[in-house]
C-alpha cells in the first residue's frame, strides 16, 4: 500500500520535470513589415536552447539562444481616432468615448544573426504576459533584455 502513494509522487515529479525546460506565451502577435498581425505561440526552450515562434501547428521561426544579439521591451499608447469616427457613424455618443480612450501594446523584439544575415523578430505580448516574457527572456538566454520603456508596475520581480 506505500508503494502507490511513492510511485504517483514519482509520476508528479516526472511530469513537471519534463515540462520545466519549456515556457510558452500563447496570446502573442507577429507583426508584419505592413503593419498586420497575426497570433503566434511564443515559446523559450531551455531544453534546446532555441526560441520558438509558432503559427497554428506549424513552426515559423527558431532561434537558437546563441544567435541572439539583443532583445528589447517597448510599451506604446495611442489614441483610437480611427475606431472612434468609424463607430461615430453609427452612434455619436459611443464614438466619442472611444475616441478618448488609448490602445496599449507591449512589444517585445529579439535581434538575431542566421549566418552574415542580420534579422529582427517584433511580437507583441500580451498585457498580462510582458512581464513574464522579459523574465523568461533573460533567465533562459542568460542575455539582459533592454527596457526601452518604463516598467508599469515597478520591478519585475512581481
Amino acid at each position: 500500500m506505500i508503494r502507490i502513494p511513492s510511485m504517483f509522487a514519482l509520476l508528479v515529479y516526472l511530469a513537471a520535470g519534463a515540462t520545466a525546460g519549456e515556457v510558452s506565451f500563447p496570446n502573442t502577435k507577429l507583426a508584419d513589415v505592413k503593419g498586420k498581425q497575426a497570433d503566434v505561440n511564443l515559446t523559450f526552450n531551455d531544453v534546446s536552447k532555441e526560441v520558438l515562434v509558432d503559427v497554428a501547428t506549424r513552426n515559423l521561426v527558431t532561434i537558437p539562444y546563441a544567435t541572439i544579439d539583443k532583445m528589447s521591451y517597448e510599451y506604446s499608447k495611442h489614441h483610437r481616432i480611427k475606431q472612434g469616427a468609424v463607430v461615430m457613424v453609427v452612434s455619436l455618443g459611443a464614438g466619442a468615448i472611444l475616441m478618448l480612450t488609448s490602445s496599449k501594446s507591449h512589444w517585445f523584439t529579439i535581434e538575431y544573426h542566421d549566418g552574415a544575415a542580420r534579422k529582427d523578430l517584433v511580437l507583441r505580448v500580451d498585457k498580462r504576459d510582458f512581464k513574464s516574457v522579459i523574465r523568461t527572456a533573460e533567465r533562459q538566454t542568460g542575455k539582459k533584455v533592454e527596457l526601452l520603456s518604463h516598467v508599469k508596475g515597478g520591478d519585475l520581480e512581481g
